[in-house]
């Protein structure tokens, strides 16, 4: 059997380069001025993804990322992998979005699609380390979900799920449709294929096309796999009461850079329990632990 399947994506800081910059007066990230790669672990998810697309032909894998417009960037990453679509939603209302009003979004985005069987995302993003996006998606649309999955493979309409415990794994089953989430320790994407640079290196988005020369835009009119879809705030149907900052319920109310510095250190010998006791009792005063 063919699947329809949905990896969720998003474009990421790169926290190995976050400088002063990294967030605005409001406590949102400044995206624009940090450098932007694709988070890992929705990589893992991608893998898991064209994993599904190699053993079911004719399965069609869908990106969908939420973002800046240079999200675009994510789709052509995916096509240039195996994926085969994707959809870029940006709009202005959409910014500072918290968990909630980004997972209201992306479901809307997914209830505009074609049937779904199944979608893939990261267990998390670097950038917020919640884990709620997927578990949320997954309420809203009011489907089943597996979370930290290291593996999933696909028959007869069932779903068998190789997930993560905390002393191991377990092996779980759920019918289709449902909801994802992987882990890093999955499987890494396999690199980019050449073939697949060269067919879709001049893929862009409606926004991307307005900026190119006329000789390049008629060569992606004349080739529609080229064309990435770019939906708004109008195009999923969206309740402006539930998205961008209007929908999130966290704020962040103060942000502080945090420094650590080497200081003095203690040594406990003989296994001195009064003095142990005493070591963690300023540990927790210091709210280092506790």
């Amino acid at each position: 059997m063919s699947l329809n399947i949905v990896v969720l994506a998003k474009q990421v800081p790169d926290t190995r380069n976050v400088g002063k910059d990294a967030m605005k007066a409001d406590g949102t990230i400044n995206r624009a001025a940090l450098p932007a790669i694709f988070n890992p672990e929705d990589l893992n998810a991608l893998e898991q993804a064209l994993q599904l697309k190699d053993a079911h032909p004719g399965s069609k894998i869908t990106l969908v990322t939420m973002g800046l417009p240079r999200s675009a960037e994510m789709v052509r990453e995916s096509l240039y992998r195996g994926g085969d679509d994707g959809v870029v939603l940006t709009d202005r209302p959409l910014g500072g979005a918290d968990t909630l009003a980004t997972s209201y979004s992306l479901a809307q985005t997914i209830r505009h699609l074609d049937k779904v069987d199944i979608i893939v995302g990261g267990r998390q993003a670097i950038d917020g380390d919640t884990a709620q996006v997927g578990p949320q998606i997954a309420e809203k649309l009011g489907l089943p979900q597996v979370t930290y999955a290291e593996s999933v493979k696909v028959a007869d309409g069932i779903a068998t799920i190789k997930r993560r415990i905390e002393n191991g794994f377990e092996t779980v089953t759920c019918p289709l449709p449902l909801v994802v989430t992987v882990n890093g320790s999955a499987d890494a994407c396999r690199p980019r294929n050449a073939k697949l640079i060269q067919k879709y290196k001049y893929a862009v988005t409606p926004s991307e096309k307005a900026q190119l020369s006329e000789e390049r835009q008629r060569l992606v009119e004349a080739r529609p796999y080229l064309n990435i879809r770019e939906w708004g705030v109008a195009d999923i149907e969206a309740d402006p009461e539930q998205i961008g900052m209007k929908g999130s319920p966290t704020k962040v109310k103060t942000v502080v850079n945090v420094v650590f510095q080497a200081k003095e250190s203690k040594t406990i010998e003989g296994g001195d329990e009064a003095q142990l006791e005493g070591l963690v009792q300023e540990l927790i005063a210091d709210h280092i632990i506790g």
